[in-house]
């Protein structure tokens, strides 16, 4: 196989793309941005570092989670998770992210592109709470990019489409999956026990 290189091999291959998709960039959140994020309840958060594999970490919360503070710039809020901080360590070394919001049953996304900033301000945080539990942190996002995407991908995948869901039976635990790959000792049924206890006393 040979790989496409260049530019103008690429766009050789599949054109210009269309006006409208040119013209549909904004700079700022509008009315239908802001609407679309107060219904949603999850994002997926591109990020890259130098010398380092990009990342895809997903976020989600109640619909709304991710607070407007004005017309560029959103906050979302980081609960307690793995500790890995994939994301965050590559926001200090490159602010530049890529996000897409989603709404369930919405085949239509959100996509924003900015710089990002991590936030601990009490102020924010305290408006972030859920329950009265603020989240560790936020991610504080300045809109340079702000854009819907066509619903292709998931008419395409059916993704929204009942049927289509699996029967979860039919695929291995996680704690399956991790017994099997770093060679866990304990029993399978142990391991999902204790994820399922991480997950319901460290949700918020």
């Amino acid at each position: 196989m040979s790989a496409i290189t260049t530019i103008e091999d690429l766009r050789g291959l599949y054109g210009e793309p269309h006006e409208l998709a040119i013209k549909k960039e904004m700079r700022r959140l509008d009315g239908h941005a802001r609407r679309f994020l107060e219904r949603s309840p999850f994002v997926l958060i591109g990020s890259s570092a130098p010398g380092k594999l990009p990342d895809v970490s997903p976020k989600g919360d109640k619909p709304g989670f991710a607070l407007v503070l004005d017309d560029h710039r959103i906050a979302i809020p980081d609960r307690p998770g793995n500790k890995r901080l994939d994301t965050f360590e590559n926001v200090i070394a490159n602010p530049m992210v890529g996000l897409l919001f989603l709404i369930p049953g919405m085949a239509e996304t959100l996509r924003i592109n900015g710089r990002a900033e991590i936030h601990a301000d009490p102020e924010l945080l305290d408006r972030l709470a859920v329950d009265g539990k603020r989240p560790i942190s936020a991610l504080v996002v300045a809109a340079d990019e702000v854009y819907f995407h066509c619903a292709k991908a998931f008419m395409r995948s059916e993704l929204w489409n009942p049927d289509s869901l699996i029967d979860r039976k039919t695929m291995p635990t996680l704690g399956a999956m991790l017994k099997d790959q770093i060679g866990l000792a304990d029993e399978t049924s142990e391991i999902d026990s204790a994820l399922d206890q991480s997950y319901r006393a460290t949700l918020y």
